[in-house]
């Protein structure tokens, strides 16, 4: 049912608590797994945002070390632009099948919660989205 199924990560306690949804179910489903982090450049990153390339690395390997360790190999993609409109374009290309999200991230825009990444993604996804509290 989901053969292709895309996490985007970050830093975010959401984002690890989602961690164990994502294996659960690619599990069940023997989906293809893809990481996803998004940064956005500099000129427009948050002050909350991940800025180092190097954190960014590292956040990606260690995830898939933590699906790995599961039995699941991760495939993994790293952006730079616009959070919520990357994972969706990535979604798109990649023809993914569910994006799987942290209720919240760090990723809120400056309009606030209601505004946040989540949110747009939900608007804007060419798949369905499960998002996990």
């Amino acid at each position: 049912m989901f053969e292709i199924v895309l996490f985007p990560i970050d830093q975010s306690r959401e984002s690890r608590q989602a961690a164990e949804t994502v294996a659960g179910l690619v599990k069940t489903h023997k989906s293809r797994l893809i990481l996803l982090s998004v940064v956005e450049p500099p000129e427009e990153a948050t002050t909350e945002a991940m800025a180092s390339p190097e954190a960014i690395a590292e956040l990606l390997q260690t995830a898939k070390t933590l699906f790995s360790q599961q039995g699941i190999e991760a495939e993994v993609i790293e952006r730079e632009g616009k959070p919520a409109f990357t994972i969706c374009d990535v979604a798109d290309e990649i023809e993914a099948d569910l994006i799987i999200m942290g209720c919240r991230g760090l990723g809120l825009t400056e309009e606030g919660v209601s505004d946040s990444v989540t949110n747009r993604v939900i608007n804007l996804s060419p798949c369905p989205v499960l998002i996990v509290p």
